[in-house]
Order: structure tokens, then sequence, then C-alpha cells
């Protein structure tokens, strides 16, 4: 019932903001949906979804916050957990770094005595 009830709505502004029928048109539009928009029928289920929103707007608040502290605490667990193993790989990437570090000078040096021959 939503998604015709926007559908409709969707149609008819499109409608209006692409019409080249002029301001007649437009006009008989926007008196049709003040007739629709103050309907009794229809100004009865705004007031009931208004009510409807009013009785659930604080269930749904605790549920977006819940939801928002699980993930603060998963992405703060992530990031203890990413620093911990960066700090593992900062120190094995240094230790595997001196030996290359070694290789290219002890190339250098060999480098050098066949440049002096």
């Amino acid at each position: 019932m939503k998604g015709k009830i926007l559908l409709v709505v969707g149609l008819g502004i499109g409608y209006v903001l692409g019409t080249r029928a002029g301001r007649e048109k437009y006009e008989k539009i926007k008196t049709t949906a003040a007739k629709l928009w103050n309907d009794p029928r229809i100004a009865e289920q705004r007031h009931n979804a208004e009510d409807f929103v009013k009785d659930k707007a604080p269930d749904v608040a605790e549920f977006l916050a819940d939801g928002a502290k699980k993930v603060v605490k998963q992405v703060a667990s992530s990031k203890s957990n990413n620093k911990s193993s960066s700090a593992k790989s900062t120190t094995t990437s240094s230790a595997a770094k001196k030996p290359a570090a070694k290789k290219s000078s002890s190339t250098a040096s060999s480098t050098k005595s066949t440049n002096s021959k």
C-alpha cells in the first residue's frame, strides 16, 4: 500500500514538473491534490500514521542506539587487533630489512673490487 501511494505521488510530481500543458493543467492537478489531502478518509489515515510513528519512535531510537554501540565496540576491537598485529609485522619487517641491507652493501663492495681491477 505504501509503495503504491509513493508511486502515485511520484508520478504526480513528475508530471507536474515535466508537463508542458501550462498553468491551467498545473492548477487542476493542485486542486485535485488538495481535495485528496483534505479528504476525511485520508486525513484519518494521516493521523493514524502520525500516532503510530509517535508510539514507535522511542523504540526505534533505542534500537538504533544499541546498534551504534555494537558497531563502535566492533570498530574499537578491530583497531586494537590491527595495532597489535601491525606492531608484530613492524618487528618482523625490520628484521627482514637488515639482512637485505647487508646483502646490498656486500654487493656494492664486490662491485668496487671488480671496478678497481
